[in-house]
């Protein structure tokens, strides 16, 4: 195997030759057989391991033969310790989702604090048919059929190409020593039950499985790629962004068939999962939303607007009278000034001094605001404001309105209040800018 290995880091991760690595242990066969792999191939690399205190003394002696195996390749190693459980109860996760945040996070910052460039793992060509097993046990797109990656910008998986038996064949032919994890044979987990009744069926019923997966998995990734090109070109012409809001026809999308499997290839990056309610905002009304994670997807009139889901602590902003500009949420820059010329700037206002009481209060808009737009006779509600500038449902919850003893005296950047302007009357004009 070390010779058929070799060849495929020549080919596929010459990198890896090139500058020094981090080897995630775990103390298992198919880690510890290519930390060898890797030793006899003469390449610099450090280990790392994590102990996740899930079996008590069994964790301890995992931890115990990594540290005995970076003796005896002389290789430098960093270990670590969680609570598990701690992150578990805290974070409202699965198990195994916690090992993963845990360890992939503290992996980013050993790489970061001692240079290494790519992190190494030992998965190989049966952990693929696993994922891809129970990905479709779960319903998936094409996506979730292509298999583990064997290359993303910063980690590197070149036993991919090779099998558990082959792995386990090379390990006892050069007599290595490594831990069994007893938690790999519990039937409660999926993984393992797909591991020891489901894939052994497979082979049973078709002696060649393995190898015609393989191919299988090739034509998937090719057609993955394919159809990625495709939907990016789409994205490209469909999406519209705008002021951080992207933008999207819906007839255009309408116009595309099958319409459920373009809304899941535009939207699944996005962390949604909710596709029945994705597909009804098409011809539900306006203001009707679907959330994710991250984003949000919202019906406004003909369009879809896709916006990252952000929060502000507090949305209320007060501003003293000795305040002379803020800068958040937005910015603002306030002065006296002597004169002004009478021009439609709409980022600019000046008012009456003697009209202002302070705090002033900057916030969002409220059902029932109203306020008396400058130049029109009689109040107007801010919502009907709204309407009239054609403004969409986003824009709206953007739209800061800035409050002088509950009198709003201004649609930042849009329209001024009437009983804050300036008059012949007028001894001091404050001028308030929106940069």
């Amino acid at each position: 195997m070390l010779a058929e290995f070799q060849k495929h880091i020549d080919n596929n991760f010459p990198h890896l030759e090139r500058t020094p690595f981090l080897l995630a242990v775990s103390g298992g066969v198919d880690s510890v057989a290519l930390a060898y792999l890797f030793a006899q191939s003469d390449m610099t690399f450090a280990l790392a391991h994590c102990n996740f205190r899930l079996r008590g003394s069994e964790s301890d002696k995992d931890e115990k033969s990594v540290n005995d195996l970076a003796v005896n390749l002389n290789s430098k190693i960093h270990v670590t310790h969680f609570d598990t459980i701690g992150y578990v109860n805290k974070n409202k996760v699965s198990v195994q989702v916690a090992a993963r945040e845990l360890r992939y996070h503290w992996f980013e910052q050993i790489m970061q604090e001692y240079g290494y460039r790519t992190l190494v793992t030992a998965h190989h060509a049966d952990d693929n048919l696993e994922t891809f097993l129970i990905n479709l046990s779960r319903g998936t797109g094409l996506e979730g059929l292509t298999g583990i990656p064997a290359k993303t910008n910063t980690i590197s998986r070149p036993l991919l190409a090779f099998s558990r038996a082959q792995i386990l064949r090379y390990a006892e032919s050069k007599k290595l020593q490594w831990r069994e994890d007893k938690s790999n044979t519990d039937m409660k987990y999926l993984r393992n039950k797909i591991r020891h009744e489901v894939i052994p069926k497979l082979k049973e019923l078709h002696p060649t499985f393995s190898g015609n997966f393989g191919n299988t998995l090739e034509n998937l990734k090719g057609s993955s790629s394919i159809l990625k090109n495709h939907i990016k070109e789409l994205k490209s012409e469909l999406f519209i962004e705008i002021d951080g809001v992207t933008r999207i026809s819906i007839e255009k999308i309408q116009n595309l068939n099958p319409t459920e499997a373009y809304l899941y290839e535009f939207f699944n990056d996005y962390g949604f999962t909710a596709w029945n309610d994705i597909k009804g905002l098409l011809t539900g009304i306006s203001g009707k939303e679907v959330r994710s994670k991250t984003h949000r997807l919202l019906k406004d009139r003909e369009e879809l607007l896709l916006q990252k889901l952000e929060t502000l602590e507090d949305e209320v902003f007060f501003i003293a009278e000795e305040t002379r500009a803020i800068a958040y949420p937005i910015k603002i820059t306030i002065e006296e000034v002597d004169n002004y010329e009478k021009a439609n700037k709409p980022n600019i206002l000046h008012i009456d001094k003697k009209t202002l009481k302070y705090p002033l209060v900057l916030r969002k808009w409220q059902e029932g605001d109203y306020f008396y737009p400058l130049g029109m006779k009689g109040k107007k509600k801010v919502s009907k404001f709204f309407k009239d500038e054609k403004m969409d449902m986003i824009s709206k919850e953007k739209q800061w309105l800035l409050y002088s003893d509950d009198k709003l005296m201004w649609v930042v950047g849009k329209r001024g209040d009437d009983r804050f302007k300036v008059t012949e009357a007028t001894q001091t004009i404050i001028k308030i800018t929106l940069n």
